[in-house]
């Protein structure tokens, strides 16, 4: 099988092509910390060729969603050190995905003392669950001004510093599902008229400058982007995303990323996969719902370096050992996705392998 074969992508040593997807599953706590049940999730799935963590906040204003961690604490870089030794002493290698929400927040949701920042002062139309309050709609952000730009910037480098400290082998910019980056990129998000707003040159701005220093500081060939142009997700939309992400890519590639990592959206405004393969140099990863066969054949095509997976990862911790040896895969309870606690998370069994 071919998603069987190691890769190199970068700096990074695969001893296969399985990627685990990030997936947000709300088990840290109230102050942003991993711990012992998160490191035995991905002790779990280890025998992926790489793990893409959830979503990280660089800083407490990252934050939005509740119960989701952070990496801008010495003790949380101490609480991920123990979930990335977890992972490699099963052998795996495990990359930390910085995700700063931007407006996609609800301040129920975040520490006392941050707030919840944007490129404009535009709310997402849409709502959230908080642990307090149930289901609200998301804050209206604070327009962030020029000047402070650089310090959300340094945010990146430095939650790639304490990525680094905590054992990560490398970091990836989540650069879709409506958050920061996105938001800059996105015409609907993103009114500025200064260096950061209006033409697609400006828009991408930040995003490039948040590659940028987490490359300076990890290499950039332990760095990684994950992208969807076109994805509504979170109220995001864009007026032009084929220009946007042709501009975005073509300036990306020059950089010596580790990787692209690419939803396709087969019923989209864009084709994903034609639009990175043109304009990325290097590799690129395949993600959403590929079945074993399909990934396989891409794999083996030279379209993709790798697959990621992210709800067969929910059910099935030993998900390369099952298709490996051709079991069944177990489904997983839906119920469970985000509720506190090891169940739905932990409790999910390794199949009979004899």
């Amino acid at each position: 099988m071919n998603l069987l074969t190691p890769l190199d992508l970068g700096a990074l040593h695969l001893r296969n092509r399985i990627v685990m997807a990030p997936m947000t599953r709300s088990r840290s706590d109230a102050a942003a910390m991993p711990n012992a049940l998160m490191a035995e999730y991905y002790r779990q799935r280890a025998s992926a060729g790489l793990i893409v963590t959830e979503g990280i906040a660089p800083s407490a204003n990252g934050l939005g969603y509740c119960r989701t961690p952070g990496i801008f604490t010495d003790a949380q870089v101490t609480g991920w050190r123990e979930v990335t030794d977890a992972v490699h002493a099963e052998g795996g290698c495990i990359v930390a995905q910085i995700m700063h929400v931007g407006r996609v927040a609800s301040h129920y949701n975040k520490p006392e003392g941050s707030e919840t920042v944007a490129p404009s002062a535009v709310a997402a139309k849409a709502q959230m669950y908080t642990d307090a309050a149930g289901m609200q709609a998301m804050d209206e952000p604070r327009a962030l001004a020029l000047e402070e730009i650089p310090a959300v910037i340094e945010e990146y480098r430095e939650a790639t510093r304490k990525a680094l400290l905590a054992g990560f082998d490398g970091v990836e910019l989540h650069c879709t599902s409506g958050y920061l980056p996105a938001q800059f990129l996105s015409t609907g998000s993103n009114q500025r008229t200064d260096a950061y707003g209006g033409s697609v040159e400006n828009r991408a701005r930040f995003a490039l400058e948040a590659l940028q220093a987490m490359a300076q500081v990890a290499g950039a060939d332990r760095v990684g982007m994950r992208i969807c142009p076109g994805n509504p997700f979170n109220d995001l939309s864009d007026a032009d995303p084929q220009e946007t992400f042709d501009y975005l890519l073509a300036q990306a590639s020059t950089l010596g990323l580790a990787y692209l990592h690419v939803i396709r959206m087969p019923t989209g405004p864009v084709d994903n996969l034609a639009l990175a393969a043109k304009h990325f140099a290097g590799c690129l990863i395949g993600n959403e719902s590929y079945s074993l066969q399909e990934a396989d054949e891409a794999v083996a095509a030279g379209e993709l370096a790798a697959v990621s997976f992210g709800r067969p990862y929910i059910g099935n911790p030993d998900l390369v050992t099952r298709w490996e040896q051709g079991l069944p895969l177990a489904k997983f309870d839906i119920d469970t996705l985000y509720t506190p606690g090891p169940e739905g998370y932990t409790t999910y069994p390794a199949a009979d392998h004899r």
